[in-house]
């Protein structure tokens, strides 16, 4: 299932959304945090258009609160309009099922700009993922990165010590992802900044790591090829981190930044 039709959201009329999270775009059991980002902001948007009575815009800002992690199948989500601006429209968007929330966003609304880039400080990667990057479908236990299978990613080794054992490497991971049969665009690229796994695992800490807390900013539409990611951490305090995550097109412009809050298993 691509990308855009599985993460569709259907409007009721009245400010509220279904949608069906599917197990392809899941980690283990659960489904993925980038995505569930990605169908919050959907429906955040299209009630902003509904309010604003603009047909095409796009999110600018995505903050979200993971409450509980929601099952795979049918999910509500209901929006709330907190502001309509000429320039920014702010929605708070519920992603609920069975009766109760499991994330909580807020989203800025607007248009994303087409322009040119006065300045932009962007670590040096290369448009297309090196000869000797890994395909994630192929690393682990079979079922568990099942994204493998319904988008391309791939890990460059020469940051991912974890796969030697290493456990001095810094926290560093770079990957390149992009959709099949579709071109990226503003929603993927928002999945995009929570794709990789924790760069804890350069540490040796291994196994689930929930996301608290994530903030992601859109920057512009991405032009169609590989989204090229560098996912980093500044410090690692007990058992929360931090993941910071820069997504840059195949043109080399910077697409979105996501910076979250984390829990990592104890060493």
């Amino acid at each position: 299932m691509s990308f855009s039709l599985a993460s569709a959201v259907r409007p009721l009329g009245d400010g509220t959304y279904t949608a069906t999270l599917p197990p392809e775009w899941t980690i283990g059991p659960k489904p993925h945090g980038g995505f569930l980002l990605a169908l919050a902001a959907r429906a955040a948007v299209a009630s902003a258009c509904a309010a604003s009575g603009i047909a095409e815009l796009d999110p600018l800002a995505v903050s979200a609160q993971f409450l509980r992690a929601p099952e795979v199948g049918p999910v509500l989500v209901r929006t709330e309009v907190r502001k309509v601006g000429r320039t920014a429209t702010v929605v708070n968007a519920s992603i609920e099922q069975r009766g109760r929330s499991c994330v909580e966003v807020a989203v800025t609304v607007g248009r994303l700009p087409s322009g040119g880039v006065s300045y932009a400080d962007l670590p040096d990667l290369p448009a297309v993922p090196p000869a000797d990057a890994i395909d994630l479908a192929t690393l682990g236990p079979a079922g568990v990165y099942k994204l493998g299978a319904v988008c391309e990613v791939r890990l460059s080794p020469h940051t991912a010590g974890f796969l030697t054992g290493r456990t001095t490497d810094p926290l560093v991971l770079d990957l390149w992802v992009k959709p099949l049969a579709e071109r990226p665009d503003p929603y993927f690229a928002l999945m995009t900044g929570d794709i990789s796994m924790p760069v804890t695992f350069n540490l040796g800490r291994f196994g689930w790591s929930p996301t608290v807390q994530l903030t992601a900013l859109l920057r512009a539409a991405p032009a169609p090829g590989w989204l090229r990611t560098r996912f980093s951490a500044r410090a690692v305090h007990g058992q929360w981190f931090d993941e910071d995550a820069v997504v840059i097109d195949s043109t080399g412009t910077l697409i979105c930044q996501a910076r979250q809050l984390a829990l990592t298993p104890v060493a």
